[in-house]
């Protein structure tokens, strides 16, 4: 069948995505084919159009996540029918399409409670916030914890299910909009890293002990920053890279207090179908529930994808981003 794509020729900026035909071929074995209703925007989105991380081919069709109905099953399928609604998180690369193949174990059904648009949003980023919270480090009742970029689609999630379990949350954000956002949705203490030292601020709220965890998704620019907002035994969690790559350090920076440092990845904590399914319904019932209050997505045409990089980039945005085939 006919579709329109997103595709990348060669790496570069928002100009290098073209809005072109392609063809879509019947599932194999394993496989679904959906039509696709929404699809999220995300950083790694960026990070495979500029090159960061590389396509496995090229042209390529870039994008990790979306919402669909199931218009054909390959051989072997079960569980999934002509018409069922899924979406899907884990890879791989090409969601910036009106349809798509892609292995039948790599989706999952939506509650129908969920609209697609909202769960076009939710999936890669719920289900790193769950695993973030819930498995890389467990926060806990009584945690002080940091959450970097706390205004943005994943330091909303993060800030409402930190806040959740109990903890005191702390969030960097640019602008004074930005933290009153951030401060409805669950952090008690937003800095405006802007304007004022976040480590210094943090040391202050919390009584000079430092926080138990950092949730960094920006990295060169906090990284350092963070690592002396934590307190002895503290982990920081890089998750992220939004500028750029911290730079090298020796694991004898952590001495002093004895810190852990992790880089983690949602498609390594998902790999297992098993995984993937209990991560993503834990996501739906805290939607579902209304634990995650979740902001209707900004929304673009897949033909406006470079528009959508350009504001995702220049931090226009607060919450996430979907664009409608």
């Amino acid at each position: 069948m006919k579709a329109k794509a997103i595709r990348i020729h060669k790496v570069g900026g928002p100009d290098a995505m073209v809005y072109e035909d392609i063809e879509v071929g019947a599932p194999g074995p394993g496989e679904v084919l959906l039509r696709q209703t929404a699809i999220g925007v995300n950083y790694i989105d960026i990070y495979h159009r500029d090159g960061t991380y590389p396509l496995p081919a090229m042209p390529g069709t870039i994008g990790m996540e979306a919402v669909g109905i199931v218009e054909a099953v390959g051989e072997g399928v079960s569980g999934l029918k002509k018409g069922a609604r899924v979406g899907y998180a884990a890879g791989p690369v090409g969601a910036y399409a009106s349809a798509r193949v892609i292995k039948a174990q790599s989706v999952v059904e939506l509650p129908r409670e969920i609209p697609d648009e909202i769960g076009a949003s939710i999936m890669l980023q719920g289900m790193t916030a769950r695993y973030l919270v819930r498995q890389t480090y467990r926060v806990k009742k009584g945690d002080f914890v940091l959450v970097h970029a706390a205004a943005g689609g994943m330091g909303l999630l993060l800030c409402q299910w930190c806040a959740f379990l109990g903890a005191t949350v702390i969030g960097t954000t640019s602008t004074p909009e930005k933290a009153a956002l951030a401060k409805a949705n669950g952090c008690h203490h937003p800095i405006l890293y802007t304007s004022k030292d976040f480590a210094a601020e943090v040391k202050a709220i919390t009584g000079g002990k430092g926080v138990a965890v950092v949730y960094d998704g920006v990295g060169k620019d906090t990284f350092l920053k963070s690592l002396e907002a934590l307190a002895p035994r503290g982990m920081m969690v890089l998750y992220g890279a939004a500028s750029g790559a911290p730079d090298p350090i020796s694991p004898t920076i952590l001495a002093p207090k004895c810190l852990f440092l992790t880089r983690p990845t949602l498609f390594v904590y998902t790999a297992q179908r098993r995984d993937l399914v209990a991560n993503a319904r834990e996501v739906f019932k805290m939607v579902v529930s209304g634990a995650l209050k979740i902001k209707p997505p900004a929304r673009y045409k897949l033909s406006e994808a470079a528009k959508a990089h350009t504001d995702l980039t220049s931090r226009k945005t607060t919450g996430s981003l979907v664009l409608i085939p």
